[in-house]
C-alpha cells in the first residue's frame, strides 16, 4: 500500500530495544517537524484553501502526537533530549532541484512529506508487531493509521495541484527509487528514519 521500494529490515526493532529513550526523543521531534512542516505549507501557500483547511488540522494533530510521545518520555522518568539531525530527511530533500515554478515547489513539498510519512508508517508497523514493550507496541498501532492517513493525503494534493497528474505520478515512483536507494545505508541507529 505504502509503495516504498526498499523495506526496513526488522532488525532495527532490535537497534531500537536497545534504547528506547533514544528512539522517542527522536520520534518526538519528527512530530514536531511534521507540525512545522504543516505550518510552512501554510505560510508558504495561503491561496490553496483546502491545503491551509487540511494543514491546519494536521498542525492539531501532530502537536497532540508530539505531546503523546513526550508524556511516555515523563512517563519512564526520562526528559525530552536535544533535537538530532535528521540524515534521512537531509538526503531525500536532495532528490528535487531547487528553483523552479511555484507549482513544482508545491508539489515537490508534498511529495517529500508523502514519503516521510509513508515511511514513518511502515516503521511503526515494525514497532507495532515486534517491540516488546507491549505498552509501545500497541502506541504505535494507533500511531499507524493516523501515519498512512497523512501519507495518501500529501499524495492526494500533490495530484490535486500538480497541473499533469501522469508528470506527478512519474516524480512520486523517482522519489521512491531514490529512496530505496537511501534506505541502503540507513536502519542501523535507533532513530526513526534512520
Amino acid at each position: 500500500m505504502l509503495g516504498l521500494k526498499l523495506p526496513t529490515d526488522p532488525r532495527w526493532v532490535n537497534i531500537v530495544e536497545k534504547n528506547i529513550e533514544e528512539i522517542l526523543t527522536d520520534h518526538a521531534y519528527c512530530e514536531q517537524k511534521a507540525a512545522s512542516t504543516a505550518i510552512s505549507l501554510i505560510v508558504s501557500f495561503p491561496e490553496y484553501t483546502e491545503l491551509v483547511q487540511a494543514m491546519t488540522a494536521l498542525v492539531k494533530e501532530e502537536i497532540s502526537h508530539f505531546k503523546m510521545v513526550h508524556d511516555r518520555i515523563i512517563a519512564r522518568g526520562w526528559v525530552l533530549g536535544r533535537e538530532r539531525k535528521d540524515l534521512y530527511v537531509v538526503e531525500l530533500m536532495k532528490f528535487f532541484p531547487k528553483g523552479g515554478s511555484r507549482e513544482n515547489h508545491l508539489v515537490h513539498r508534498l511529495l517529500y512529506a508523502a514519503l516521510i510519512e509513508a515511511r514513518s508508517c511502515e516503521r511503526f508497523r515494525l514497532l507495532s508487531e515486534n517491540i516488546q514493550d507491549r505498552e509501545l507496541a500497541e502506541f504505535y498501532r494507533n500511531l499507524m493509521t493516523s501515519e498512512a492517513n497523512h501519507y495518501t493525503m500529501f499524495l492526494s494534493f500533490a495530484r490535486q495541484y500538480g497541473s499533469n497528474r501522469e508528470v506527478v505520478d512519474r516524480k512520486w515512483q523517482e522519489l521512491l527509487e531514490y529512496e530505496a536507494e537511501i534506505m541502503k545505508n540507513l536502519g542501523r541507529k535507533e532513530t526513526m528514519h534512520g
